[in-house]
């Protein structure tokens, strides 16, 4: 949390609480780059509202943890589930990972089925998306 703190002062170079467009032009030039206005307002889009240190949490904490948010993964795997299921065939899910975007090997396949939740050859995507982003608990997946 102090780290978090540290980076949100450094950028906002101010101090008012809130970083703009002023702030990330004063942070970029002092790294010796002067991107142009436009770059700087799509970085600000990405937050609902004013930037201050409670969005900047929000924003760099689900940045930094590696994932996408809930609802992008659940869509994801929701494009290949034409019958709006819940789940995708374990054999289908399989072939896909092989053979699309990054393709798996077949040690990071069985490391991916030692987490999922595949019961009688059905992957429920919502669930094994609840379990990477971090709920534990059925009510809370289900939530």
């Amino acid at each position: 949390m102090q780290e978090m703190k540290e980076a949100f002062t450094m950028i906002d170079q101010n101090r008012d609480g809130i970083i703009d467009l002023e702030d990330l032009k004063d942070m970029y030039s002092n790294l010796g780059r002067i991107p142009p206005d436009s770059e700087l307002n799509e970085m600000l889009k990405e937050a609902p509202g004013a930037l201050n240190f409670t969005t900047f949490l929000n924003l760099f904490g689900e940045k930094l943890s590696g994932t996408d948010p809930e609802n992008t993964i659940i869509d994801a795997f929701a494009m290949f589930d034409d019958e709006a299921k819940g789940w995708l065939p374990e054999e289908y899910l399989k072939d896909l990972l092989q053979n699309m975007g990054d393709n798996f090997t077949q040690d990071e396949i069985k490391q991916t089925w030692k987490e999922a939740n595949i019961e009688k050859g059905r992957f429920d995507y919502k669930t094994f998306t609840g379990l990477i982003k971090g709920k534990q608990s059925e009510d809370e997946i289900a939530a």
